[in-house]
């Protein structure tokens, strides 16, 4: 449809029933009308009245599973109402030129995508590496203009990078693969983008959980064919509100941090000969944990006993999805974030002892909700954001209150979406 066009449709209002559909508040439908018109103007502006596409990509959050993806485990995740949104459309000279709120990426060729020598951690790396990888998988690709904006907060833990990855790869499957290259790939192609041009070691359940949408649960066993269930909830039926908290804390400076998880967790795989805890029998691990202790040290013990357990929970938490359980939901949640604090030791860093934002931001939590909700450690850890479910009638006095500590702003009340990585127009 040609850029125009579209402007007058959303001026008309004959989307309106469209964009409240995928960001699942008819609140948000103005805010989002108007942040459309302004990237469509910024596309005409930057590159002119095309012949374009609108695609979207959303943030996500983890739910339960903390750290066991890279271990093939089990996690249950959802998109959320958050988006990378894009205007975008083909080029006829092979370049792939990126305009990401008003800044302009580097230029890329489509003929020369082969990765830095040195490490490279840049969103241009990131493009790189998602189109390289959806060309050896032989998907068509293509040069295209885009421009884009984003809500999902980076460095939030709400996965602005696999949802960035997500949109790239979208944005290839719409111009020239007619929208049929499929989630998993999507994610995949994300993933590689990471661990391979940008560099930083990630698991695959991030991409997922953003290509994919709504509430999922993901096995992780059988990576050439991962399993994967829909879920469904609607928190509102349970009272209830999904609030994910910014402590405003960095995470620059935290890749080893992150690292050391699954190595410590692959050193005991590895003592089993096994790539993986997944792999690994629970029974022999705990009998075997005099040995493990002197040979790995207590915190590899640790980050393996919490894996054994947080795999599990998961699936506790799908069944008490299925039977409609929230109380017991609630719980499981609660115990999957004293897990993640005690033993899998993801809160704060120990390099940086002062900085400890995520147990203020939990502490508070648990004393400002009382019996009105449960909260955790949200995504990888060490800074970025925890995750409450809170009831409906307090979730008001928890943002006011939350929001003394951390800033207005900090306290984002969101809606699981029910699309991943889509075509708008």
């Amino acid at each position: 449809m040609i850029l125009e066009d579209v402007i007058k449709e959303i001026n008309l209002g004959k989307l309106d029933e469209r964009i409240i559909d995928i960001y699942e508040d008819k609140v948000l439908l103005d805010i989002q009308k108007n942040r459309y018109i302004k990237l469509l103007n910024e596309f005409k502006k930057r590159f002119g009245n095309y012949d374009i596409n609108i695609v979207s990509s959303p943030g996500r959050t983890e739910i339960c599973g903390n750290h066991t993806d890279h271990q093939n485990g089990i996690v249950l995740a959802g998109a959320i109402n958050l988006d990378i949104l894009a205007v975008a459309s083909k080029s006829d000279d092979n370049i792939i030129s990126i305009i990401t709120d008003g800044r302009n990426l580097e230029k890329i060729n489509i003929n020369l995508l082969e990765k830095s020598k040195s490490q490279d951690t840049s969103s241009e790396a990131i493009v790189k590496g998602v189109v390289y990888r959806l060309k050896s998988l032989g998907y068509k690709i293509g040069g295209f203009n885009a421009c884009i904006t984003s809500d999902v907060l980076i460095g939030s833990g709400l996965s602005s990078s696999a949802a960035f990855e997500n949109l790239i790869g979208i944005i290839i499957s719409c111009l020239y693969n007619d929208g049929q290259i499929e989630p998993v790939e999507l994610a995949k192609a994300g993933q590689y983008a990471e661990k391979e041009y940008y560099g930083k070691p990630c698991g695959l359940m991030d991409q997922m959980a953003s290509s994919i949408g709504g509430l999922v649960s993901i096995d992780f066993k059988n990576k050439d064919n991962i399993d994967y269930n829909k879920i469904e909830l609607d928190l509102s039926k349970h009272n209830s509100c999904l609030c994910i908290i910014d402590t405003k804390a960095s995470h620059e400076g935290l890749t080893n941090e992150y690292s050391d998880i699954p190595n410590e967790m692959n050193k005991i795989a590895s003592h089993y000969d096994k790539l993986k805890l997944r792999d690994v029998d629970e029974e022999i691990f705990y009998n075997d944990i005099i040995i493990l202790r002197e040979k790995y040290g207590d915190r590899a013990v640790l980050r393996a006993m919490h894996f054994f357990e947080e795999n599990k929970r998961v699936s506790k938490c799908v069944e008490a999805l299925k039977e409609s359980n929230f109380i017991k939901f609630k719980s499981i949640i609660k115990s999957s974030g004293d897990s993640s604090f005690k033993y899998l030791q993801n809160i704060f860093s120990q390099h940086n002892i002062n900085e400890q934002s995520m147990s203020i931001a939990l502490f508070m939590t648990e004393k400002i909700l009382g019996d009105y909700g449960v909260c955790r450690v949200h995504g990888g850890g060490f800074a970025g954001t925890i995750q409450a479910f809170v009831d409906e009638e307090y979730v008001h006095t928890y943002k006011q209150s939350i929001e003394n500590v951390f800033g207005v702003g900090s306290c984002l009340i969101l809606k699981i979406r029910k699309y991943g990585a889509m075509i708008v127009i």
